[in-house]
């Protein structure tokens, strides 16, 4: 389902579904972040459900996001805040990583794959798009990747839809580009949660 047409990235509150087939595999990336070879096929032939929460606190932009996914995999939760200050996670996927955010214009964006195809407007806030960035705490995990993102809203297949393009790169400087393309419904998590209530 498309994205809302009032729906800019000032606020991005709602339920989404990752669309597996308009999206881009990202099994490459799981592989270099060390992801065993089960997990990884658990990943592929489940589904990824996202509840997102954007709003401001003290002036300061925050996105937490609660990741649901199918087949009985923990989901991993997202907590951004656009200041542009590092923060420490720990993640039960992806071990200890450093993250931080913040908005940018497209001109501040290095790599070309993460600055295309932003033509809707509804994508920028006073001309800025927003902008994350994670990488390993490879002290503690052994392992050695790092990743940037860009989220904004792009037409695909003729519709309005969130999206993200991630730029990875990995161990041996490995640069894996991927799009994530997703639904949107406020319906979603209801039937999730129907489908999957062990009370039924």
């Amino acid at each position: 389902m498309a994205a809302p047409a009032e729906m800019t990235s000032r606020d991005i509150s709602g339920k989404f579904i990752m669309n597996k087939t308009l999206s881009d595999d990202s099994d490459e990336i799981l592989r270099l972040q060390g992801v065993s070879w089960f997990t990884r096929k658990a990943i592929g032939m489940a589904t990824l459900y996202l509840a997102i929460k954007h709003f401001t606190e003290d002036g300061i932009e925050h996105v937490d996001i609660e990741q649901t996914i199918t087949g009985g995999i923990k989901g991993t939760n997202e907590h951004r805040i656009l200041d542009w200050t590092e923060r420490t996670h720990e993640d039960h996927v992806f071990g200890p990583v450093f993250s931080k955010s913040r908005r940018v214009s497209l001109d501040e964006v290095e790599k070309e794959w993460l600055k295309k195809d932003w033509s809707l407007a509804e994508s920028l806030v006073d001309g800025k798009i927003i902008y994350t960035t994670a990488k390993s705490d490879t002290s503690k995990s052994g392992k050695t990747w790092s990743t940037e993102q860009v989220w904004g809203f792009e037409q695909v297949n003729g519709e309005k839809r969130y999206t993200r393009h991630v730029f990875f790169v990995g161990p041996k400087d490995e640069i894996v580009t991927i799009r994530l393309v997703y639904d949107y419904g406020e319906s979603i998590l209801v039937h999730y949660m129907f489908l999957w209530c062990p009370n039924r």
